[in-house]
């Protein structure tokens, strides 16, 4: 039975991989924080981690990108997407008013993950423009910091998960900025890993970064693969940490880190003087609309 990191019971991270493993024998190891998840694969605790890589409102989440490349070495074994859907939850018979109605004057703070916060912008502004909003670690310990301080008037922006988990109501259903609100996932591991659903296309992403004095090398870099007819689905540029001014980028090529058709394009971007780094070749696994969400 392979064991899984990832983030706090009732989080979107759990609702992700129930998805994704539905059908597969693991063990859920949770943790409170995103450090927590990593380091727990890297010291032997668990097989695998989930890990949030990017969202379709907020872009990429940067911590969790710098972990991957900056903190550990370890690769990627899969790649799946999935709705992050948020839901103002609380408890109803506080925010209610003399006639049973809820009244969201009442709510005066609201907690969730600073990314989860950033998606209901629209929502806040409507109905929850007085209230203070706290960051919490996941969206999951938001809501568990909700339901640890009955009478505060306290909320939180959290998934069905979440709420059921912690005893709270659902107070709003789906108060995300936009319906097509998806984040992507990746699970990260020391061993491939072989799932029994289909995957819909294969996907290497790679760490590349140029030499400091070549005019022209991203240019060289892209052509690299340009030309090959290799798609790339995302390139990012994010600082190396190393010297103000320096950066790498982050590039997923959709084909295997085996095709002859990619490696001849690494040992062409590597002769410009390039260094290059795999950071996983895995299969993506596509969200069947429909199949979970309620």
């Amino acid at each position: 039975m392979k064991r899984i990191a990832l983030l706090p019971a009732g989080s979107v991270s759990h609702e992700a991989v129930d998805y994704l493993l539905a059908n597969e024998p693991v063990q859920l190891l949770h943790y409170k924080v995103i450090s927590d998840v990593f380091m727990a694969v890297v010291n032997g605790e668990a097989d695998y981690a989930v890990i949030p890589v990017e969202n379709t409102i907020e872009g990429s989440v940067s911590l969790h990108m710098d972990w991957l490349v900056n903190e550990v070495d370890i690769p990627m074994r899969a790649e799946w997407v999935y709705p992050s859907i948020q839901n103002l939850v609380g408890r109803r018979e506080e925010f209610t008013d003399a006639d049973g109605e809820l009244d969201f004057s009442k709510i005066r703070k609201v907690l969730s993950h600073p990314v989860a916060i950033a998606q209901c912008r629209a929502f806040i502004s409507e109905y929850l423009p007085h209230a203070e909003l706290e960051n919490a670690s996941s969206t999951a310990e938001g809501a568990a910091q909700a339901a640890a301080h009955p009478g505060s008037g306290w909320a939180a922006f959290s998934t069905r998960l979440g709420a059921e988990r912690y005893g709270l109501d659902l107070l709003a259903q789906r108060v995300t900025d936009h319906n097509n609100n998806y984040t992507r996932f990746v699970l990260i591991g020391p061993a491939p890993l072989h799932l029994s659903k289909e995957s819909e296309h294969e996907k290497t992403s790679v760490q590349v970064i140029l030499p400091e004095d070549y005019a022209g090398a991203l240019h060289q870099v892209l052509s690299a693969f340009a030309w090959r007819r290799l798609n790339l689905s995302r390139i990012e540029s994010r600082p190396t940490k190393k010297k103000l001014g320096n950066y790498y980028f982050y590039i997923d090529v959709l084909v295997a880190g085996d095709s002859i058709l990619f490696q001849a394009a690494v040992e062409e971007i590597e002769a410009l003087g390039c260094q290059v780094r795999i950071l996983g070749s895995y299969s993506c696994y596509p969200y069947e609309s429909g199949e979970t969400e309620v």
